[in-house]
């Protein structure tokens, strides 16, 4: 915000313009940012001055193209995996998804500013689990599908509780701090329903059908009410590998409830081990099924190749090559960690070639800042 000071001088007339200049033009008035923060929008989607009319905010991402993001181990509390990927990529990534657990995570406005200040849209992945639930179950070395069963059974956070409103308090405690940002922020709220490994899929933990559109619908009222009206909800499912993975019918919210949809899968893990799977394949037919529920904004929430897989340089080029020829596609997330399998670019020569080389186009020349507009549309 810009501060102002008003000289102590005895002509009242000055007085008077300074003061009109304080209470009119200065809030929605803009500075280039400091190194040590951004500038926050006086009012969103808009830059105002007292000579001409409030104008529209850029969107994020413009038309036509679309932005790079980041997920890393340490998220905001260390930025140094987020060098490492820029200097690999040649390009700073301009979105940021991290994770939080409601079991221990409360609103701390610090980790949002450090990603925003790095021109980076922060993207909040909030969990409704305890995660110490499914770091313990990792540590008893049992098949992964038996791990999935441990985690994903935690009664606490079963959806019809969030509906109910047994964790509004807590809500409202996160809705309050993100209003009071002051710059969008996207929230992933609860990703991967259509699966069986987390509590708040329909299909593990005791859930209902209907409970998860119900779950959503609530948590977004709350923020709602509460004025957060500075979140982008991001809803994403998980790319169907087999028939045996639920479709998303009944669990859509719905477009007054979504503001960007988005889909995970990963090239080297689960049924796209055994032979080489392109990005089509992987989300193709999953993106196909989200298109019959809306045309919102489609982001790439989650992807990555494991380098086990040999053809990791091969898949970037090919994934970046592919992207292009989804309608309204805004973005892709890569997941820049070394979990189960080494899916990071940075350490990765030929990865790290092929990822610098696809986003060198104008496509993904984009800049994040506070006082853009998340996209809403084509």
């Amino acid at each position: 915000m810009l501060r102002l000071s008003v000289p102590r001088v005895g002509l009242a007339l000055a007085g008077a313009l300074l003061l009109a200049y304080a209470f009119v033009v200065a809030p929605g008035a803009w500075r280039a940012p400091d190194p040590g923060r951004p500038v926050r929008p006086a009012a969103p989607g808009a830059l105002a001055t007292a000579d001409a009319p409030a104008v529209a905010a850029v969107a994020f991402p413009p038309a036509g193209r679309a932005f790079v993001g980041v997920m890393t181990d340490t998220g905001p509390y260390d930025l140094g995996a987020v060098d490492r990927f820029a200097a690999a990529a040649g390009r700073a990534p301009q979105v940021m998804l991290f994770g939080a657990s409601w079991a221990s995570a409360t609103f701390d406005r610090a980790l949002f500013d450090r990603i925003a200040d790095r021109g980076m849209m922060p993207m909040l992945g909030w969990e409704p689990w305890d995660h110490a639930v499914d770091e313990a179950a990792r540590d008893t070395g049992l098949p992964a599908r038996q791990v999935d069963r441990l985690r994903s059974t935690q009664p606490e956070y079963r959806l019809a509780r969030i509906t109910a409103g047994d964790f509004d308090g807590y809500l409202r405690s996160w809705a309050e701090g993100v209003r009071s940002l002051g710059y969008p922020v996207a929230v992933r709220f609860a990703h991967e329903m259509n699966g069986d490994w987390y509590p708040w899929c329909e299909r593990a933990n005791g859930n209902r059908p209907g409970d998860y559109v119900r779950a959503w619908r609530h948590v977004h009222d709350v923020f709602a009410a509460a004025g957060a009206t500075n979140v982008t909800w991001v809803w994403s499912p998980n790319a169907r590998w087999d028939k045996t993975t639920a479709g998303l019918t009944g669990l859509y919210p719905g477009d007054d409830y979504v503001d960007w949809v988005g889909v995970t899968g990963y090239y080297g893990m689960g049924a796209f081990t055994k032979t080489y799977s392109s990005f089509d394949q992987i989300f193709g037919p999953t993106v196909a099924e989200i298109r019959a529920l809306t045309r919102k904004p489609l982001v790439v929430t989650e992807t990555a190749a494991a380098e086990s897989s040999g053809h990791k340089a091969r898949w970037i080029r090919e994934t970046f090559a592919s992207l292009p020829r989804y309608p309204n596609l805004i973005g892709l997330i890569w997941f820049e960690v070394d979990k189960e399998q080494d899916w990071r670019i940075a350490g990765s020569p030929d990865a790290a070639a092929a990822f610098a080389e696809a986003v060198a186009t104008d496509r993904y020349d984009v800049t994040w800042s506070p006082a853009a507009r998340p996209r809403a549309g084509p």
